[in-house]
């Protein structure tokens, strides 16, 4: 269903050749459009009776934009809202839009899916492409800059694929904030109207495409440092890939990959959350209400965002920082309060306010800012939730959610308690999203492929092992009882692993195998865990105009040491750059930034920021035992450059080398763990980074989820290359391994037949990896590793390892 719309006219006339205007933009499709205009005897008129019929015949159920040609016609209709059902009346929404210009583009809007006040919003708003480029202003013009100073203009060239869409519009936005200086930006090519460079939503109404010309002007005292930003920002493609992109059609393998261990059963739920209601009014101060919401919004969406770059990396996180500035948006703001002022309670000031930019957005020219319209609504109804708003599906969206894909942002927030599964089409156990979904400890099987995914999304009833690989839909009352007692089993399990995470874990013929946490704050030092076994320092580096200080890192580390209560601690050198870039480090724009200038590379490439960061390390490795790893190393004169300037930092600290500091490299390139050997006496320790290695040796991106299935840690090639690095390591060096195929129960006896020594996981791993040790036997699990090498794929491998090592 869609938004019916009511045309009322005092001409029969006008108002069908209008409609069928309309209609020819429509190509056929769109949703009811009724008719009231002129009067019985073919004469001009309005009458409020026909209108109403109108109104009834146009709902069907999602509600009625009204459109009016002249004054009179404005009385009819509101005399017509009289005449109709409450619920009738209470979906419709008379707008002031012009008759024929509104009607188009309401159309148009309302055959999209669009709600009542975006198309309401869009119709209201169809004036201004016309009037912009007969210069003869808007209907909403910008108010000249009124920061004192100079004027300083300048032109920008939009080179990004997507276009100005809301992750560069925020980087835009982020590189003004601070200023003395009021920016003006407008779409030359567009010959749009300017808007304020302070504001997210207003940004994103330049429809500034790829190729797009901007013109800025600024104001103030910073102006010229505003102009000189932001050209540096354009130059760098705000941060995005510069290159066109083409997608293509997914490619799901069908072949289903347990993703996140667990099982789930319940009914399917698809994609999409529902809409929030407006609580009703509340007295009181409408401004101290919505500041409340707001910041508690806020909070949730810096722990959501903090959790997702210690988890995945800061540029993943980056959805969250647009999301923040939204939710500050000194024009959103202001809109607001003028509607509060003006009596308006604060939660339909809020809803309203958030509405038209969601309406602006989604009435875009470019499909992927249309797209960005959700993010909106997205922080919309987490406001009205906080103001005491009520989710459209509360008490009925529990359920295995089904989708062709998941997002970071989406997975980050999905609540365990009411998702007891998730099954994707697409996706891989190593694309960021799974990642979370571990972190969250939600089951999750991926890769099903198109004809599953539809199965299960019209299924009663679905039961998911996310440690299998198992999707069966509508299960028998046999297999579903199986499903329930390996639920309980598995509950049981893991409470058992819980209560004994504090002992050691040692295989059955007593080899001690250390589990430690992966680490990016203090409150990830978990108890149970033999050591900190990745800590991913970039977290301190992340949200700032300017890197840390020695002082500030060492504050940092020293937190996550005492945390961790003597227990070793590695320290991860900071991993950015190429494809995880940070503001304060402008960086040339890269055809393929996994390949390019990250890690270590970045590192040697800015000494004075890796000085710094050794030293603060080095401080911290005189009072507690401290290993330091060194990311991407692909070359041997890399690992000696990287130990010189380790010697260095030694001597800058003045206290000669502390006892416990030992040294390590990430062996994340293939090249690396061919060459251990020549790595090996230069190191105490390799840790394998399995996320990166596996898309490095199978030339397949974990986040692309075009590459479903394919990008997956036990590929026989991914195995020869682990045992590659533990065959150069010899007996002398420790193999770890600290990728996500650390925390996989059933992959653990293959690691330790393969030689590995270390395995770090995310913080809710521990026990029942350290469970999963006890049940090794070395013996078996060398004949295991044997056979897994010898598999012709992950599936493999897998099906091996479900069949207990039977080969």
């Amino acid at each position: 269903m869609t938004v019916g719309i009511v045309v009322v006219s005092h001409s029969r006339a006008l108002a069908d050749a209008a409609v069928a205007l309309a209609g020819e933009m429509l190509h056929g499709g769109g949703g009811p459009i009724a008719v009231a205009a002129g009067a019985d005897d073919g004469g001009f008129g309005t009458d409020a009776v026909a209108i109403s019929e109108a109104l009834t015949s146009a709902d069907q159920g999602e509600g009625v934009v009204v459109l009016m040609d002249l004054g009179s016609a404005v009385l009819s209709a509101e005399l017509a809202l009289e005449l109709v059902d409450d619920d009738v009346r209470e979906r419709a929404v008379l707008c002031p839009a012009p008759l024929v210009e509104g009607l188009v583009v309401a159309a148009v809007s309302a055959a999209g899916g669009a709600s009542t006040a975006e198309v309401a919003a869009e119709a209201s708003d169809a004036l201004l492409a016309k009037s912009g480029h007969l210069g003869s202003g808007s209907a909403e013009p910008a108010p000249e800059p009124s920061a004192a100073g100079d004027e300083e203009t300048g032109t920008l060239t939009v080179g990004i694929p997507h276009g100005l869409h809301a992750r560069p519009g925020a980087a835009l936005v982020q590189a003004l904030r601070g200023l003395d200086a009021d920016v003006r930006l407008r779409n030359a090519t567009l010959d749009g109207p300017e808007v304020s460079g302070a504001s997210l939503s207003r940004v994103a109404t330049l429809g500034a495409l790829q190729g797009h010309e901007i013109a800025v002007r600024a104001r103030g005292a910073d102006a010229a440092e505003a102009l000189r930003r932001l050209r540096a920002l354009a130059a760098d493609d705000f941060g995005e890939s510069a290159e066109p992109v083409v997608a293509p059609a997914p490619v799901t393998t069908g072949r289903p990959v347990p993703a996140s261990p667990g099982i789930g059963i319940g009914p399917a739920r698809a994609t999409g959350a529902a809409g929030v209601s407006v609580p009703a009014p509340v007295p009181g101060d409408q401004g101290a209400r919505l500041e409340d919401a707001r910041a508690g919004v806020r909070n949730h969406l810096r722990a959501v965002r903090d959790r997702a770059a210690r988890e995945i990396g800061g540029a993943e996180a980056a959805i969250f920082d647009a999301q923040l500035l939204l939710l500050d948006d000194p024009e959103v703001l202001a809109d607001v309060a003028a509607r509060t002022d003006a009596g308006a309670d604060a939660a339909r000031a809020w809803a309203d306010a958030l509405d038209e930019v969601a309406g602006r957005m989604a009435a875009a020219v470019d499909e992927y800012l249309r797209a960005r319209a959700a993010d909106v609504r997205d922080v919309r109804d987490q406001v009205l939730r906080a103001l005491g708003g009520v989710s459209a599906s509360d008490g009925a969206g529990d359920g295995v959610l089904v989708a062709d894909e998941l997002t970071p942002a989406e997975a980050a927030v999905l609540d365990p308690d009411r998702t007891p599964a998730v099954v994707l089409a697409g996706s891989s156990p190593t694309a960021h999203a799974a990642i979370l979904l571990r972190a969250r400890g939600v089951p999750a099987v991926v890769g099903v492929g198109a004809a599953l995914a539809t199965r299960a999304r019209e299924a009663a009833l679905l039961a998911v092992d996310g440690a299998t690989g198992e999707v069966v839909v509508d299960p028998d009352p046999s297999t579903l009882a199986d499903f329930r007692a390996r639920a309980d089993a598995l509950a049981g399990h893991r409470a058992e692993a819980a209560r004994r995470a504090h002992e050691p874990a040692v295989t059955r013929d007593g080899t001690t195998v250390l589990v430690g946490v992966n680490v990016g704050a203090p409150a990830d030092a978990v108890a149970g865990a033999d050591l900190a076994g990745l800590v991913r320092t970039e977290f301190g580096f992340l949200d700032r105009r300017e890197a840390p200080s020695v002082d500030e890192q060492e504050a940092a580390y020293r937190a996550i040491a005492e945390a961790m209560g003597g227990r070793r601690i590695t320290l991860r050198t900071l991993d950015v750059g190429g494809d995880k870039p940070l503001d304060y480090l402008p960086m040339a724009a890269e055809a393929n930034p996994f390949l390019g200038v990250r890690g270590i590379r970045l590192a040697l490439a800015r000494p004075v920021l890796l000085a710094d960061q050794l030293r603060a390390i080095v401080r911290v490795a005189h009072d507690h035992p401290v290993d330091v790893m060194f990311p991407m190393v692909a070359a041997l004169d890399e690992l000696v450059a990287a130990r010189r300037a380790l010697d260095d930092a030694v001597a800058a600290v003045g206290r000669g080398r502390p006892d416990g500091l030992r040294v390590g490299i990430m062996v994340e390139v293939p090249a690396a763990a061919l060459k251990a050997a020549a790595f090996a006496p230069l190191v105490d320790f390799f840790s394998i980074g399995t996320n990166d290695l596996t898309q490095y040796a199978l030339a397949a991106e974990r986040g692309n989820d075009q590459l479903a299935g394919l990008a997956d840690a036990l590929d026989p090639g991914v195995l020869a290359l682990i045992a590659a690095t533990v065959e150069g390591a010899g007996d002398d060096v420790l193999v770890a391994v600290c990728g996500e195929v650390a925390g996989d129960e059933q992959a653990v006896a293959l690691l330790v037949g393969l030689g590995v020594r270390e395995l770090s996981v995310a913080p809710a791993a521990v026990g029942v990896v350290k469970q999963a040790v006890r049940d090794v036997d070395r013996a078996r699990a060398r004949d295991l590793a044997a056979a897994a090498r010898r598999c012709p794929d992950a599936a493999a491998v897998r099906e091996l390892l479900r069949a207990g090592g039977r080969s």
